[in-house]
């Protein structure tokens, strides 16, 4: 639930040809977690993690994951809010998106959905599982697709319904400005608990 994405996301539905910046914006998105997933899959793959004489670094891996998770999630959860100022105010991103484009549509794209902690340990849960290549690939194209979620979908409503959808996405994306902090500590401190769990677990059960 990222506030940038979505304002983002938002300003490009705003601009003079909504249709194809946000569509680049989301080309972008995807091609980021898309490669990331890939490389993150083949790395961890490479390593033979998934084996089942790989089992006591698999979990002990899940468990330091999740142990970093929890921990983000408290900082986060603890940070002081920012002051009454946009944090895509500032920076390379901030410029790039006063005067969308489709060049920098893409770029935004790629920079917007670098990937995050839940992001990775998602793939690492994959990755790491004993399971064949196709079911490995279409685990990993569901959360490449839950990962751009809060772009797809009001690319998808505005289509459908424009008038509607900037209403509403105006309104919902002010919500998660001011949610947005609460929400991304309990992802991270749920994520975590599972991990450490499920870590634990398989530690023991081993």
């Amino acid at each position: 639930m990222s506030p940038t994405a979505l304002l983002v996301t938002a300003v490009y539905l705003g601009s003079d040809r909504p249709r194809l910046i946000a569509s680049l914006y989301l080309a972008g998105a995807f091609v980021m977690s898309l490669v990331m997933g890939i490389v993150l899959l083949l790395l961890l793959r490479g390593a033979g993690l998934h084996r089942s004489d790989h089992h006591t670094p698999r979990y002990v891996m899940r468990l330091g994951l999740g142990v970093l998770l929890v921990i983000g999630g408290i900082i986060v959860r603890r940070r002081r809010p920012p002051l009454a100022k946009d944090e895509t105010k500032s920076g390379l991103l901030s410029r790039m998106i006063a005067t969308p484009a489709p060049k920098s549509a893409f770029l935004v794209g790629l920079l917007v959905f670098a990937p995050g902690a839940t992001f990775l340990a998602a793939l690492q849960v994959i990755a790491t599982a004993r399971a064949d290549l196709e079911l490995t690939v279409i685990a990993v194209l569901i959360v490449v697709t839950i990962n751009v979620l809060l772009v797809w979908v009001p690319i998808v409503l505005y289509f459908a319904i424009p008038e509607a959808t900037s209403r509403y996405l105006a309104a919902f994306n002010q919500w998660l400005r001011e949610h947005g902090r609460t929400i991304a500590a309990d992802v991270l401190l749920a994520g975590g608990v599972i991990l450490i769990v499920d870590g634990i677990h398989g530690l023991v059960a081993g």
